[in-house]
């Protein structure tokens, strides 16, 4: 009954048909026809829009790579690792958490224990090529020791792009310059931190 029903309807008011020309033999005809195809009204309505913008003063691109554009703080870009502001030393504490939780398995971590019997990191690495910047590591970590900074490209003549940990750490002299923000990149502290904790009925 539907098969009969569809069969019989009325397709006239449903498709519109369409005059195609005939393509022409002669070559007069195809010169004709190709002029008549190029110089469209279409087609000085886009040289106009090109010329417009090029004669303006406000320009909307930059001179990359001497030019970059500004990189929000909660971007996820290639890692970081911070220090500690009173003693310039490493944050990482060597727990291993992040290479537990890296879902893509890009994290290898090797740690001994100083003189001071104090667990320190001996290797930390993190393959790039295997890397989809979740920022699990970043959120995991509880020192705050990695983070994601802005330095977004990540081009290498290698198949496998590793970044070590010696890489990835603040050097000294920016810790001594005070270079080294603390909500730079995402997994740090945000700024004005303290001022949203709520106090405790307990303190005093």
């Amino acid at each position: 009954m539907k098969n009969e029903q569809f069969n019989n309807r009325d397709i006239s008011n449903e498709y519109f048909m369409v005059d195609i020309e005939d393509y022409p033999t002669e070559p007069w005809d195809k010169f004709k026809r190709v002029v008549k195809r190029t110089f469209r009204l279409e087609l000085f309505v886009g040289l106009w829009v090109v010329m417009r913008e090029m004669i303006k003063f406000d320009i909307h691109t930059i001179k990359y790579p001497e030019e970059k554009m500004p990189i929000g703080p909660r971007y996820r870009a290639i890692h970081e690792m911070k220090r500690l502001w009173e003693s310039d030393a490493e944050r990482c504490i060597g727990c291993g958490l992040c290479e537990k939780i890296c879902i893509s398995n890009c994290i290898r971590m090797e740690t001994k224990i100083d003189e001071n019997s104090r667990k320190e990191v001996s290797e930390y690495t993190i393959n790039l090529g295997r890397c989809i910047f979740c920022g699990y590591c970043a959120e995991v970590c509880p020192e705050l020791a990695i983070t994601h900074g802005g330095r977004y490209e990540n081009a290498s003549d290698q198949r496998e792009h590793f970044v070590d940990y010696a890489a990835m750490l603040t050097p000294l002299d920016k810790m001594k310059a005070g270079t080294q923000q603390e909500f730079e990149g995402f997994g740090a502290i945000t700024p004005h931190e303290d001022e949203r904790v709520k106090q405790t009925p307990l303190s005093y």
